[in-house]
């Protein structure tokens, strides 16, 4: 549905502003190929076959790579966690780089992972224009939610004008 707004919107502008117009269709044509690679990645099954087959590094990788800004990632795990700890994690790690590439207008950033006693860390981290509220009924707040029903925790701190780094905590559990 915001795919179809937004090539509406590019095609108003197209005669009277054709730079800005070019501009929006390049972005909606970056979130077509993104939204073709979690199609597929859905079709295989709840877990990407990347994350079941070489877990979390790979896999976030993967992710990093359909980013619209260069994304460093980061992993640094004893073992792997439960399949299930795993996959959110990376639907996780997936929707807040989407959302860096559709609000942050970043040129970096940042995904690391580590594990600290009981607890699976999570951060990705922006240089990008901030302003990110979980608490105003976003994506965030729902992931904030999803994250809650696993005894998972989401902090955010975005001041305007940047950087964002949010953080989440997931309960660990071994395979």
């Amino acid at each position: 549905v915001n795919l179809a707004m937004d090539l509406g919107l590019a095609k108003e502008k197209l005669t009277e502003d054709p730079r800005e117009a070019a501009r929006m269709v390049d972005e909606a044509h970056g979130e077509v190929k993104t939204a073709l690679q979690e199609l597929r990645d859905l079709a295989r099954g709840i877990h990407p076959a990347i994350l079941t087959d070489r877990g979390l590094d790979a896999a976030l990788s993967s992710v990093a790579s359909r980013c619209t800004v260069p994304v460093q990632v980061e992993v640094d795990l004893p073992a792997r966690p439960a399949p299930a700890i795993e996959g959110i994690a990376y639907f996780t790690v997936s929707e807040l780089l989407q959302n860096v590439s559709k609000h942050s207008r970043a040129t970096r950033a940042t995904v690391d992972v580590w594990r600290v006693e009981d607890r699976l860390m999570l951060q990705v981290t922006d240089n990008g224009v901030g302003g990110a509220d979980a608490s105003t009924g976003s994506g965030l707040a729902g992931l904030a939610e999803r994250l809650d029903a696993v005894d998972g925790i989401l902090l955010v701190d975005s001041p305007t004008a940047g950087p964002t780094r949010v953080t989440a905590e997931l309960p660990w559990r071994r395979a």
